[in-house]
């Protein structure tokens, strides 16, 4: 069963850990997304290849039961905002990396400039000063859905909710 403390690894790194193209580009990775460290970002990569691996598998299906099966994996991902509302099998066998890594909360509260930078972001995330409806959300890696995206904002109490009501009464 294994130990409960322990859980089970959602990723895998890479097979050819030294290749200079590859690290170069997960160092660019890392410092444009404000990662903490690669295994932030192999996370998302295996988030893709599960996805990508699952309209893999869909394309063999018979037709019947391929429409259903593509249809609750479209609406998911749509749900995600990993794909657009009229997307096919090929825009899911696009998905890479970075389309997951601009779904994480620490980037969509850098990108709604509730921070000044992405470092801050995630500070800001950890120090539990940013709510999604209300809740705080510590974890800078959490997945916003397209109903959440819009519920973000300061959480109650926090110190950087009132200085922005207050820089808004100074300027309104």
């Amino acid at each position: 069963m294994g130990d409960p403390k322990k859980p089970r690894k959602k990723w895998e790194g890479p097979k050819h850990p030294w290749e200079k193209e590859r690290l170069l580009k997960e160092i660019e990775l890392v410092g444009r997304y404000g990662l903490k460290n690669k295994k932030e970002l192999w996370l998302a990569s295996s988030l893709a290849r599960k996805f990508r691996h699952q309209a893999r598998s869909l394309l063999g299906l018979p037709p019947e039961i391929r429409a259903e099966r593509e249809r609750t994996l479209l609406k998911r991902l749509y749900r995600l905002g990993l794909v657009g509302e009229n997307a096919s099998l090929d825009d899911v066998l696009g998905l890479t990396a970075e389309h997951i890594l601009e779904r994480r909360l620490q980037t969509i509260v850098y990108k709604k400039g509730l921070a000044r930078t992405i470092h801050q972001a995630r500070q800001l995330i950890v120090h539990g000063h940013i709510a999604i409806g209300g809740r705080r959300v510590t974890s800078p890696g959490h997945l916003v859905t397209r109903e959440e995206e819009k519920l973000i904002d300061y959480a109650p109490g926090s110190p950087f909710k009132e200085r922005m009501e207050k820089e808004a009464s100074e300027t309104g």
